[in-house]
C-alpha cells in the first residue's frame, strides 16, 4: 500500500482526533475504528452486528464497497467517506425502520452542505445530489437485531477517476472546504440528531420532523420519473409525493403508485 503521505491533498484521517471529538459520555457514538483499507465497512460492522449499537467503522481504503443492488463501489485510497455505523432502534416498530436510510440522507446531506457550502439534495430513496451528478449513496442493511448504515461520499476525486460520467465530487462542485475530517465530525453528529429525535418520536418520521426535512430536500419530487422494476413494465410518471413510510407516490396512468426502495432498480428522469 502506497505511504498515507504520497498525495498530500489527501491526507489520512485522524483517529484520536475523532475519537476525542465523537465519543462523549451520553452520546450515541461508542467507539470509532478508521481502518487504511478493508473490503466492506458494512460488511465489518455487519460481523459484529450483535454488539451495542454506536460502532463507527471507516475506512481509507475499500475493494469491495457496494451499492444497492449489489453494484460496486469503489474511489482512489483517502479521496472520500467510506462510513458505516451500527443502528439498534429496538424501541422502534420495526414496519418504521424503512426510514432509516432517507434519515441518514437528510443528515448527509444537511452536513455536507453547511460544511462545504455546496448545494446538496436527495434523489429518492437513498443518492445524494449535486445538480445531476451523484455525490453519495447510502446503503442500509439488516444485520443481528439491528441495521447496518454505510455511506460513500465522494470528496477529492478528480475528473478522470469518477467511476462514472453522471458521478460528481465535492472538490468538482467547489467546495469551500474538502478536509474530510470536519466532514465526517458534522456528518455523524447530524446523523445522530436526526435519529435520536426520530427514535425519541418512535419512528414517526412526521412528529420527529423528518418527513418535512426530506420532501424538501428530495430532488426527486416534482419531476417526471421513470421507475425501472424487477418485473413487468417501467412506472412513469410526476414523482408527486413520500408517503408515510418513506415509498416514492408516482401518478402513472392507472393513477398514484407508491413504490418502496426495496422494489426498484432504478428510478431515472423521464426522457419525455
Amino acid at each position: 500500500m502506497d505511504s498515507p503521505f504520497t498525495d498530500l491533498d489527501r491526507p489520512p484521517l485522524r483517529e484520536a482526533a475523532l475519537r476525542k471529538a465523537l465519543l462523549v459520555p451520553g452520546g450515541l457514538w461508542r467507539e470509532i475504528t478508521v481502518l487504511p483499507e478493508t473490503g466492506s465497512t458494512n460488511a465489518d460492522v455487519a460481523k459484529v452486528a450483535d454488539e451495542p449499537e454506536g460502532l463507527v467503522v471507516v475506512a481509507e481504503s475499500q475493494n469491495a464497497g457496494r451499492g444497492r443492488m449489489d453494484r460496486r463501489w469503489s474511489a482512489p485510497p483517502r479521496s472520500g467517506i467510506a462510513v458505516s455505523v451500527l443502528l439498534a432502534p429496538t424501541e422502534v416498530p420495526v414496519a418504521r425502520w424503512g426510514w432509516l436510510p432517507l434519515l441518514a440522507g437528510v443528515a448527509a446531506a444537511s452536513a455536507v452542505s453547511r460544511v462545504t457550502g455546496v448545494d446538496v439534495r436527495l434523489k429518492w430513496p437513498n443518492d445524494l445530489l449535486v445538480g445531476e451528478r451523484k455525490l453519495a449513496g447510502i446503503l442500509a442493511e439488516r444485520a443481528g437485531a439491528g441495521v447496518v448504515l454505510g455511506i460513500g461520499l465522494n470528496v477529492t476525486l478528480r475528473q478522470e477517476e469518477l467511476p462514472v460520467p453522471t458521478a460528481t465530487s465535492l472538490v468538482l462542485s467547489g467546495a469551500e472546504v474538502t478536509d474530510r475530517d470536519p466532514i465526517l465530525r458534522a456528518l455523524l453528529r447530524e446523523l445522530e440528531e436526526w435519529y435520536t429525535r426520530w427514535r425519541l418520536a418512535g419512528g414517526d418520521a412526521h412528529t420527529s420532523g423528518l418527513h418535512a426535512a426530506y420532501t424538501e430536500s428530495c430532488a426527486t419530487l416534482g419531476r417526471r420519473v421513470r421507475v425501472d422494476l424487477p418485473a413487468g413494465p417501467a412506472l412513469e410518471g410526476p414523482a408527486t409525493a413520500i408517503d408515510d413510510d418513506g415509498r416514492l407516490t408516482v401518478t402513472g396512468p392507472d393513477g398514484p403508485t407508491a413504490v418502496g426502495a426495496g422494489d426498484v432498480i432504478h428510478v431515472r428522469p423521464a426522457t419525455a
